[in-house]
């Protein structure tokens, strides 16, 4: 195998300010075992802690990856490490204006709505209640022309663990942007609410999930088979909620095809348009 002189370069920005999470290890196993994927090409990644340390990578990046993380998506206003968030986040999408060599970014759970925060594009509340599991997500017509989910089916299962959402989406701001809604929450005809937005396209080199494409079946199960979790769960939510959650971890028409392609696909991407000389190998995807 033939590397090129040029590595590809992730940063990914921790957004859980400190509180032990899965999210940051399922995204660098990710990273990981991408570096298998693709012929030619090395794949190099760098953590910034965003909420805890104020650290924002540069522009020397290639890719970037913004995590999930505890709390509300309004605790940094007045705090520096937002202000230098949302200014890295001009500074791509300015970038991006003149370059021809863009920058890609996925903003995933809290990312995803501090990015609907910057570009005031929705409008993000809290909820009545947390949702809380692998649930359904249905696509828009947006969404099933999206290459990241062409793999998937019009009604996928991803997991959903939030107590804030995305609402009311404003569509002349997203029509300037020339952004485009990707995926709503579940179908819940009994319950007069709106849906949530799950996805949006900000450009061709942004897009941000209010779920979590990240989470592994194998790893969240062992992490909800814990005692302690088991017990949360089961006292939050009730013991057939956490039976279901159980259930879908190990059924694999649920959150595995949602782990094997979208991140996946935005790496393969991103990587295909920033080394057009390099090809992804096959018969690669974890089951």
């Amino acid at each position: 195998m033939i590397k090129t002189n040029l590595p590809v370069t992730v940063a990914v920005l921790d957004l859980y300010n400190g509180v032990e999470n899965q999210g940051m290890r399922c995204i660098k196993e990710i990273l990981e075992f991408t570096n298998k994927r693709f012929d030619g090409v090395e794949v190099r990644y760098d953590v910034f802690d965003v909420r805890a340390k104020n650290e924002i990578p540069d522009l020397s990046f290639d890719i970037y990856i913004s995590s999930g993380g505890p709390g509300s998506p309004f605790d940094g206003v007045g705090q520096p490490w937002e202000t230098q968030y949302f200014n890295w986040m001009d500074e791509i999408w300015n970038h991006n204006i003149v370059s021809d060599s863009k920058k890609y970014v996925l903003s995933i759970c809290h990312s995803f709505q501090l990015m609907n925060r910057h570009f005031d594009i929705a409008e993000v509340v809290k909820r009545k209640s947390d949702s809380f599991g692998i649930l359904p997500v249905h696509l828009t017509d947006a969404g099933k022309r999206d290459p990241l989910f062409s793999q998937l089916s019009d009604r996928f299962f991803a997991a959903d663990f939030r107590e804030w959402q995305v609402l009311q989406p404003k569509m002349k701001s997203i029509q300037s942007l020339g952004a485009s809604i990707l995926a709503l929450e579940k179908i819940r005809p009994h319950i007069p609410l709106e849906r949530a937005v799950m996805a949006m396209r900000i450009s061709d080199e942004i897009v941000g999930t209010q779920f979590h494409p990240e989470a592994d079946p194998e790893g969240m199960l062992y992490h909800f088979s814990k005692e302690e979790q088991r017990k949360t769960i089961i006292k939050r939510h009730s013991t057939e909620k956490f039976q279901q959650i159980m259930d879908r971890l190990k059924g694999p028409n649920y959150l595995l095809p949602t782990y094997n392609t979208f991140i996946p696909g935005f790496l393969q991407l991103a990587i295909k348009n920033l080394r057009p000389e390099t090809h992804m190998m096959a018969e690669l995807t974890r089951s």
